[in-house]
Formats: structure tokens, sequence, C-alpha cells
């Protein structure tokens, strides 16, 4: 059973019709008592990073979450602010993050950008591919997925990025650490690439 878990962010039910199309078992889970039968878990977000974690820590379902991944060790996926709050810190916010991961999440430096739009990181971009095993089966090459973010998560262990992206330097767009996967990009918005990804995920 795949658990979407439902704090109040993220484009939840995105995830649940994909499942749903790829007839994996799917479910919402708003509550402790509906995170117990899940094998593989998603952590979706959208926004700020304090008012993500802020919500997270109001739905009651944190303490359960710690214990599915940290001490079971449950696959969880986390997408976009999801992802960036599995790291220790963020440069968006004053609130602790979940500590999943060595990590922190940094802004981009808008100084830097030589075009006058650059803020957030917005629309489709590539990946490259370092490790294809496991989440990137199938997606080798030419795999495109949709950004929108402002800040890009930084892991103290490179041997944990799987995939990175150019936008102005290179950037670590999705990582794994043990059980623990995170894509910055949302596979939910970005066709047969997320779809694929999604799928293996629950097939992990």
């Amino acid at each position: 059973m795949i658990s979407i878990v439902n704090y109040g962010l993220g484009n939840i039910q995105a995830f649940v019709n994909i499942y749903k199309k790829l007839n994996i078992a799917v479910a919402l889970a708003s509550s402790p008592n509906e995170l117990i039968t899940a094998d593989r878990i998603i952590l979706p977000g959208v926004g700020a990073f304090d008012w993500a974690m802020t919500c997270l820590n109001a739905s009651g379902m944190r303490e359960m979450l710690e214990e599915l991944v940290v001490v079971k060790k449950i696959p969880v996926l986390g997408i976009c602010v999801g992802m960036q709050m599995m790291a220790k810190r963020s440069d968006e916010g004053v609130l602790a993050g979940l500590g999943w991961t060595d990590a922190e999440v940094k802004k981009f430096d808008g100084t830097s950008f030589r075009q006058k739009t650059h803020l957030p990181h917005m629309g489709w971009n590539d990946v490259t591919v370092r490790k294809a095993e496991g989440l990137f089966r199938g997606l080798e090459s030419g795999a495109r997925f949709y950004f929108l973010h402002s800040y890009y998560f930084v892991p103290n262990n490179l041997d944990d990025v799987l995939t990175i992206t150019d936008y102005n330097g290179p950037f670590a767009s999705s990582i794994r650490s043990r059980n623990i996967f995170g894509v910055q990009f949302h596979p939910e918005k970005s066709h047969d690439w997320g779809i694929q990804l999604l799928k293996n995920f629950a097939e992990l």
C-alpha cells in the first residue's frame, strides 16, 4: 500500500489518480492510524518551508512517520518541498526540518543570473541521471520533469545524489539516502516520465 501523506499541502489527488490508473494500491493518510498499513510513503509539499513543517507538525502524523521511516526503514519519497523538509534546515525559514538526511536547503543566488526572469525555477528541465537503477529505471536518458522552486537541496554526502539538473549551475534534483528518496521536481505534473518514476517507486 502506498500512502500519500495528507497534511494539507501538495497535489495529493494527482498521485492517487496516477496510481489508480496503474492499478497500484494507494490511499490518503490523514491520521497516524491511516499510515500503519503503508509499505511506501509519499510526502508531497508546495509553498514555504516553515508553513509546510507547521502543517505537518499540526497533523499529528509526524511521530508515526518517524517510526515508519527512521525505525522501520519504510521507503519514503519526498516531492518538492516534501523533499526539502527531509533536510536539517532551510534558508527559507527558521524551523528545523525532519533531519532524515544530512542536508540543508539553500536559495538560488539571484545576483548571479544573467537572464531577467530567474526565480522561481519554473517549467520543464532535463535531469542527468547518475544512478539509473531503482527510481530512474527506464529514465536513463531524455527524461524531462516539471520544476517550480526557488530553493534547492544540498546533501553533504554526494553519493546520495541520483540526478543533477542545471539551472545557472548544477544542483541535486533528486537524492537517495538509504530508504529515503527525494525529488525536487513534480512527477505528478511530468507526464509519462513522472508516471514511470512513480511506478518505479512502487516497485522498489
